[in-house]
Protein backbone atom coordinates (compact mmCIF):
# COMPACT_ATOMS: atom_id res chain seq x y z
CA UNK A 1 0.00 0.00 0.00
CA UNK A 2 1.47 3.34 -0.82
CA UNK A 3 2.33 5.62 1.95
CA UNK A 4 1.45 9.35 2.27
CA UNK A 5 3.48 12.10 4.16
CA UNK A 6 3.43 16.16 4.15
CA UNK A 7 5.45 17.85 2.73
CA UNK A 8 5.51 21.44 3.49
CA UNK A 9 7.46 24.77 1.39
CA UNK A 10 8.49 27.62 3.55
CA UNK A 11 9.28 31.37 2.49
CA UNK A 12 13.19 30.61 3.16
CA UNK A 13 12.74 29.39 7.17
CA UNK A 14 12.10 25.67 6.78
CA UNK A 15 15.05 24.91 8.74
CA UNK A 16 13.83 27.45 11.77
CA UNK A 17 10.29 25.82 11.39
CA UNK A 18 11.84 22.39 11.31
CA UNK A 19 14.17 23.11 14.21
CA UNK A 20 11.05 24.22 16.19
CA UNK A 21 8.89 21.08 15.46
CA UNK A 22 11.85 18.74 16.81
CA UNK A 23 11.48 20.61 19.66
CA UNK A 24 8.08 19.88 20.30
CA UNK A 25 7.79 16.70 18.97
CA UNK A 26 11.22 15.03 19.28
CA UNK A 27 12.85 12.76 16.35
CA UNK A 28 16.29 13.68 14.63
CA UNK A 29 16.24 16.17 11.85
CA UNK A 30 17.58 15.20 7.91
CA UNK A 31 18.69 17.76 6.13
CA UNK A 32 20.36 18.63 2.90
CA UNK A 33 21.04 21.78 1.99
CA UNK A 34 20.83 23.83 -1.75
CA UNK A 35 24.42 24.39 -1.65
CA UNK A 36 25.08 20.27 -0.76
CA UNK A 37 23.66 19.35 -4.34
CA UNK A 38 25.10 18.88 -7.69
CA UNK A 39 23.65 22.16 -8.80
CA UNK A 40 24.55 24.31 -6.23
CA UNK A 41 27.55 25.40 -7.05
CA UNK A 42 25.76 27.53 -9.59
CA UNK A 43 23.07 29.02 -6.87
CA UNK A 44 23.51 32.99 -5.55
CA UNK A 45 25.69 32.66 -1.92
CA UNK A 46 22.12 33.65 0.07
CA UNK A 47 20.40 30.27 -1.31
CA UNK A 48 23.26 27.89 -1.12
CA UNK A 49 22.75 27.57 2.85
CA UNK A 50 19.14 27.16 2.28
CA UNK A 51 16.78 24.42 2.92
CA UNK A 52 16.60 21.61 -0.65
CA UNK A 53 14.86 18.61 1.67
CA UNK A 54 14.79 18.71 5.40
CA UNK A 55 12.71 15.25 7.00
CA UNK A 56 11.40 15.19 10.46
CA UNK A 57 10.44 11.00 11.43
CA UNK A 58 6.80 10.91 13.67
CA UNK A 59 6.14 7.25 13.89
CA UNK A 60 5.95 5.77 10.42
CA UNK A 61 5.40 9.32 8.64
CA UNK A 62 7.89 11.80 7.71
CA UNK A 63 7.24 15.56 7.72
CA UNK A 64 9.08 16.99 4.69
CA UNK A 65 9.80 20.18 3.65
CA UNK A 66 12.02 22.53 1.87
CA UNK A 67 12.72 26.26 0.77
CA UNK A 68 10.88 27.89 -1.93
CA UNK A 69 13.17 27.62 -4.71
CA UNK A 70 14.30 31.08 -6.35
CA UNK A 71 12.19 33.61 -7.36
CA UNK A 72 9.20 31.18 -5.78
CA UNK A 73 6.65 32.57 -2.59
CA UNK A 74 4.75 30.40 -0.81
CA UNK A 75 1.16 32.22 -0.37
CA UNK A 76 0.71 31.34 3.32
CA UNK A 77 -2.38 33.40 3.91
CA UNK A 78 -4.90 30.84 3.17
CA UNK A 79 -3.74 27.20 2.70
CA UNK A 80 -5.48 24.70 1.27
CA UNK A 81 -3.80 21.37 4.05
CA UNK A 82 -3.87 20.89 7.38
CA UNK A 83 -1.17 18.58 9.34
CA UNK A 84 -3.60 16.44 11.43
CA UNK A 85 -1.22 15.13 14.30
CA UNK A 86 -2.25 12.14 16.44
CA UNK A 87 -0.65 12.20 20.38
CA UNK A 88 -0.31 9.21 22.99
CA UNK A 89 -2.57 11.51 25.79
CA UNK A 90 -4.54 14.37 26.24
CA UNK A 91 -1.33 15.59 28.72
CA UNK A 92 0.67 15.12 25.21
CA UNK A 93 -2.16 17.35 23.06
CA UNK A 94 -2.40 19.86 25.75
CA UNK A 95 1.30 20.43 25.77
CA UNK A 96 1.51 20.63 21.76
CA UNK A 97 -1.45 22.51 21.32
CA UNK A 98 0.08 25.31 23.79
CA UNK A 99 3.34 24.78 22.28
CA UNK A 100 2.13 25.79 18.29
CA UNK A 101 -0.33 28.26 19.80
CA UNK A 102 2.33 30.23 21.14
CA UNK A 103 2.80 32.96 18.30
CA UNK A 104 0.43 31.39 16.41
CA UNK A 105 -3.42 31.60 15.70
CA UNK A 106 -5.99 29.11 17.36
CA UNK A 107 -9.03 28.47 15.15
CA UNK A 108 -10.76 25.94 17.29
CA UNK A 109 -9.30 25.50 20.94
CA UNK A 110 -8.66 22.20 22.20
CA UNK A 111 -11.74 19.97 23.52
CA UNK A 112 -13.40 17.04 23.86
CA UNK A 113 -15.58 16.14 20.49
CA UNK A 114 -17.62 13.47 19.06
CA UNK A 115 -14.57 12.05 17.57
CA UNK A 116 -12.24 12.57 20.45
CA UNK A 117 -11.36 12.93 23.56
CA UNK A 118 -9.44 16.00 22.72
CA UNK A 119 -8.95 17.60 19.31
CA UNK A 120 -7.85 21.45 18.35
CA UNK A 121 -7.08 23.27 15.38
CA UNK A 122 -4.12 25.66 15.63
CA UNK A 123 -2.04 27.71 13.06
CA UNK A 124 1.40 27.99 14.42
CA UNK A 125 3.90 31.18 13.45
CA UNK A 126 5.20 29.63 10.72
CA UNK A 127 1.61 29.64 9.05
CA UNK A 128 0.95 25.88 8.98
CA UNK A 129 -2.10 24.89 10.36
CA UNK A 130 -2.56 21.96 12.35
CA UNK A 131 -5.09 19.33 13.88
CA UNK A 132 -4.23 18.08 16.82
CA UNK A 133 -5.86 14.86 18.04
CA UNK A 134 -6.51 12.65 20.93
CA UNK A 135 -8.69 9.32 20.73
CA UNK A 136 -7.89 6.62 23.24
CA UNK A 137 -7.50 3.09 22.08
CA UNK A 138 -11.11 1.41 22.53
Amino acid sequence: MPAANPYLVYNGNAEEAFVFYQSVLGGELRIMRFGDMESGADLPAEMKNGIAHIALPLGDTLLMASDAPPGQQVNTANPAFAVSLDVESPAEAERVFNEFAAGGQVAMPLGKTEWAEAFAMVTDKFSVPWMINYTPAQ
